[in-house]
C-alpha cells in the first residue's frame, strides 16, 4: 500500500459543509485526512445531508459538534453562520448537489450551509475567502443546462471560487458518466494547493 504524500496543514481552519447526496459517505474520509494533516476542521450540513451521514460520524472525526440547524450554537457568541465564515480560512462544500448549486446561484439562503457560503467576506475582486465546491450528483443533471448556467453563474460572480471534480464513473443511480464526487484525497490536495 502507497502512503499518501505529506500535507501540513497545521492550524489551518477548514469549514466543511456538506449538502445531500449519497456522496457525503466519501466526507468522512476527507475530514479524518485534514485532521490527520493538522487542520482545525469544522463541519456543518443541511437537513438533506443527515440523511446521507449522521453529524455523529462528523462530530467524531472532526473533534468539534456538527451543525445542522439555523438555530444550532456552539461556542460562539456570534450568530453562528457569521461567526464559522468569519473563522474559516477556507470553506469546502462535499458533496455540492444540484440543489447546492441552484440556491448559491441565486442568493437563496435557507439552510446553514448556503447561508454561512453567503457570509463568506469576499473583500475584493483578488478574492476573499475561498470557497471550494466539489460537485457530485447525477450525469443527467450534472449535464442540465441549468445546473452548467447556475455554475457559470457562480464563476462569474465570486473570484474566491474554486471547484475539483466532478470525475466520470459508476454512480449511485447504477450508470456510467460525469458528475461524481471527486475522491477525498483530490479534494484534499485541492485544499492544500489553496494554503
Amino acid at each position: 500500500m502507497t502512503k499518501a504524500p505529506e500535507r501540513n496543514l497545521s492550524q489551518r481552519r477548514v469549514l466543511v459543509a456538506l449538502s445531500g447526496g449519497i456522496a457525503a459517505y466519501k466526507v468522512a474520509t476527507l475530514v479524518s485526512r485534514l485532521v490527520q494533516a493538522g487542520a482545525d476542521v469544522r463541519v456543518i450540513m443541511t437537513d438533506a445531508a443527515t440523511k446521507f451521514i449522521t453529524p455523529l460520524t462528523l462530530q467524531s472525526l472532526s473533534g468539534h459538534p456538527v451543525l445542522t440547524s439555523l438555530w444550532d450554537h456552539d461556542d460562539r457568541p456570534d450568530s453562528q453562520h457569521v461567526g464559522l465564515a468569519r473563522w474559516c480560512e477556507l470553506m469546502v462544500i462535499a458533496p455540492c448537489s444540484a440543489d447546492m448549486l441552484a440556491k448559491l446561484a441565486a442568493g437563496l439562503t435557507p439552510d446553514l450551509v448556503s447561508l454561512t457560503a453567503c457570509a463568506l467576506p469576499k473583500a475584493s475582486a483578488s478574492g476573499g475567502t475561498p470557497l471550494l465546491l466539489a460537485p457530485a450528483m447525477n450525469a443527467d443533471m450534472w449535464s442540465n443546462p441549468v445546473v452548467q448556467r447556475n455554475l457559470q453563474t457562480l464563476r462569474d460572480l465570486l473570484p474566491n471560487l474554486h471547484e475539483v471534480g466532478p470525475d466520470e464513473g459508476w454512480q449511485a443511480c447504477r450508470t456510467e458518466g460525469g458528475g461524481r464526487m471527486a475522491e477525498p484525497e483530490v479534494i484534499l490536495d485541492a485544499i492544500a494547493e489553496r494554503f
